[in-house]
């Protein structure tokens, strides 16, 4: 598999908090907690991704179906969220499942740390304190990493998923340089985010993308970047962004 350098996080205020990564044969997760848990994150990114891996030996569909599926007998909750969030959306369950794993790692992080970002390959589960800005990352359009979205996740946890037809390896049937759906549920975010991106082929194609994605039950809001346009759904604060790289944050590598 070819791994994508992820340029974006040079572009980190790290604040009061810590950071460090965490990388499993295709997850590769950026954490920003109170506190180091590498050890324990790896713990939960192994068990969360056994459960995915024995799911799939049973039900080898799960892993290619671009059409959702039914849950067949008992499944961990990881699997559960995964196949609801394909149902939701209209896609396959694997379009779901770096914001699942985003989900369950930092839900079980909380207990150790009352703040947790975790990002795995734009899909970003956040309990944060204080409200922040999340950069919105859309290859070479111009709008890319010029507007961000405030997020106040201090009462709850919010997911902000990307996905694009552009840039990265993840399967897109469009050409959106960035779609972005703001959600409580991680897994909805990233298959709504795959889903309303699967749309956009042309500039024409977004103002039908945001009304389907608008339509689904849990979204908050979606944004989608198409070269230099923009079309924005819900009750969203977007704002104007400088970025500086940051002198604390990690290097840019390839996994």
């Amino acid at each position: 598999m070819i791994h994508e350098p992820r340029v974006y996080r040079e572009f980190v205020d790290i604040g009061r908090r810590t950071y460090f990564k965490v990388r499993v044969k295709e997850t590769d997760l950026f954490v920003h907690a109170r506190k180091n848990l590498e050890s324990l994150t790896r713990d939960l990114v192994l068990k969360h991704r056994s459960y995915i891996e024995g799911y799939i030996r049973d039900n080898p569909d799960f892993a290619t179906s671009l059409a959702p599926l039914q849950s067949v007998g008992p499944a961990p909750a990881v699997i559960r969220d995964m196949i609801t969030a394909g149902q939701s959306a209209g896609v396959g369950p694997m379009a779901a499942v770096a914001g699942a794993l985003s989900e369950h790692v930092g839900r079980e992080l909380l207990a150790c740390s009352p703040e947790i970002i975790v990002e795995n390959g734009g899909d970003v589960f956040i309990k944060a304190d204080a409200p922040l800005t999340v950069a919105l990352f859309a290859g070479r359009s111009p709008m890319s990493l010029r507007i961000g979205l405030r997020i106040d996740a201090s009462r709850e946890a919010t997911a902000v998923c990307t996905s694009s037809g552009t840039i990265g390896h993840s399967l897109s049937l469009g050409s959106a340089d960035a779609v972005c759906v703001v959600s409580s549920s991680c897994a909805l975010a990233d298959a709504v985010a795959t889903a309303v991106g699967n749309r956009v082929r042309s500039v024409a194609d977004i103002q039908q993308a945001l009304a389907f994605g608008r339509r689904i039950k849990g979204v908050a809001g979606v944004v989608i970047v198409k070269g230099d346009k923009l079309g924005v759904w819900g009750n969203l604060e977007l704002v104007p962004i400088t970025l500086k790289r940051s002198a604390s944050a990690p290097a840019v590598g390839i996994k």
